[in-house]
């Protein structure tokens, strides 16, 4: 299917299959370095898009993506996690003067109870003027973490609760559903992903990546845009990447236990428009060796024991064009011997 897919795209833009989303989360010089950005910053990437890009809204995208149709060349999609009051104090200004359409994903229960989040009148307002809100999930968990004694069943019955009750919360504070979900530390496995695809549900990880009509819609990657990603001469690079046309991902998972060091991981590429013999992936930043046979791409994955979020980005460059690069982002989760996991 996805072989066909190509193939039929080929035959016009393959830039019209793709897009890329950025995920921030506060915009202050206030707050964590890791997960902020300044709102000088912030302008300046605004600027950028302004100047060079297609702002679009995240439904228009993913509805378009997901029917097949085109969308404009350089299409990019600006959206937030957890619903901090200093977008609204911060960002949403720079947004509007640009007239950037765009959407926060929120922890709807926590709306008006922290001090530190987005109250329902800001969101009324913000709503008035081109925001759309989205779930994060009623509580802002690790997913991925089991209670003592709880089942597998139990614990999957849990974490979709989680996810529909913030939703029935967004439906009736805001008279819609996107049925969008972001992966609080954007960490799922393959249970969720399958649960909340049969639910009807799109997810949203924070993984690296462009996505396209091939794409996984159970955990669509996002760029991170703040932080030490915050740089724009490297996000530039990455807002006009093209989604890796990749299938028969081995293995098929996210989550780990601690007890796994090493992972042959394994992927195909379709090479319609990638120079495979230029291809360059890492793990968390350091090169890794690789072994092409047929466009099937091998390599084996070690130190895989560390508790965290691991990840594997590969890249290579597009034939038709020039100065584009396709990208794949493959995370693994891992939790600590007790089974904690890291913020």
């Amino acid at each position: 299917m996805l072989t066909l897919t190509w193939l039929t795209l080929s035959t016009n833009s393959l830039a019209q299959d793709n897009a890329v989303i950025l995920v921030y989360h506060h915009v202050s010089t206030e707050t964590p370095s890791s997960t902020s950005v300044s709102p000088e910053v912030f302008a300046e990437h605004m600027q950028y898009l302004a100047d060079n890009y297609q702002v679009l809204p995240l439904k228009t995208v993913i509805t378009k993506l997901q029917q097949k149709q085109p969308l404009p060349d350089k299409s990019v999609v600006i959206t937030f996690d957890d619903g901090y009051k200093n977008i609204y104090q911060n960002a949403h200004p720079i947004l509007k003067k640009h007239n950037f359409e765009y959407t926060i994903f929120v922890n709807p229960i926590l709306i008006g109870k922290a001090d530190y989040q987005l109250d329902w009148q800001q969101i009324d307002k913000m709503a008035k003027e081109g925001v759309s809100f989205a779930n994060h999930g009623n509580a802002h968990i690790h997913s991925l973490g089991i209670l003592a004694n709880e089942s597998h069943q139990d614990w999957l019955t849990r974490v979709t609760l989680n996810v529909q009750d913030a939703e029935r919360l967004l439906q009736k504070k805001l008279g819609y559903s996107l049925k969008y979900f972001a992966y609080p530390y954007g960490e799922f496995n393959h249970s969720m992903q399958q649960k909340l695809t049969s639910l009807g549900y799109v997810g949203f990880g924070q993984h690296s990546g462009a996505i396209a009509s091939h794409s996984d819609f159970s955990a669509l990657p996002r760029y991170p845009a703040a932080g030490i990603y915050s740089k724009l001469a490297s996000l530039k690079v990455k807002l006009s990447s093209l989604a890796m046309p990749v299938s028969n991902v081995t293995p098929n998972i996210a989550e780990l236990d601690s007890s796994t060091d090493k992972i042959d991981l394994s992927f195909n590429i379709d090479s319609t428009d990638i120079h495979p013999n230029n291809l360059a992936c890492f793990k968390n930043g350091n090169k890794l060796e690789h072994v092409n046979q047929g466009g099937q791409i091998s390599m084996t994955l070690s130190k895989m024991r560390k508790p965290g979020r691991h990840r594997v980005n590969c890249t290579a460059p597009s034939k038709r064009y020039g100065n584009r690069y396709y990208w794949y982002s493959k995370p693994f989760f891992v939790p600590t011997a007790d089974g904690e996991w890291l913020n």
